[in-house]
């Protein structure tokens, strides 16, 4: 067999789906966690991340860009996403405060009447509130 590169860009969305779970479990990994990709979203989660301590499991919503949403508040649900060439991971709810504290989103008509909003390139100042949830690749 002959192995070539894909372009993500090729790809449907349940197959980008899959190719950013497999990006994200590989960092996960770096940091002592193990992933199961779940077939339906359970309680709200793509995958579980347990650690190989066993005192840690997360319960994580995997999305293509940084997405906050109303429907995932309370849950105690960690989002996935990438930012440039990282993933970044934080729980939904620490993020919504962050978001409100750097943005104006949650004044939205997407966020009032739709209860979600979403960026692929969000501002460098909400970037920055985010730094530390961002996963350094090893």
């Amino acid at each position: 067999m002959e192995f070539r590169k894909i372009k993500y860009s090729d790809l449907n969305s349940k197959q980008k789906e899959i190719y950013n779970f497999q990006k994200i479990a590989s960092v996960l990994a770096d940091y002592g966690f193990n992933c199961i990709k779940l077939a339906d979203d359970w309680l709200g989660a793509d995958f579980l991340a347990y650690h190989k301590d066993g005192a840690d499991t997360l319960r994580v919503q995997l999305k293509s860009r940084l997405t906050i949403d109303k429907k995932y508040q309370g849950k105690e649900l960690y989002m996935a996403f990438p930012i440039k060439n990282s993933w970044c991971l934080i729980e939904h709810d620490l993020l919504v405060t962050m978001v409100g504290n750097n943005t104006n989103w949650l004044n939205t008509d997407s966020w009032l009447t739709k209860g979600q909003y979403h960026s692929a390139s969000p501002s460098q100042k909400l970037l920055q509130s985010i730094n530390n949830y961002v996963l350094k690749n090893t």
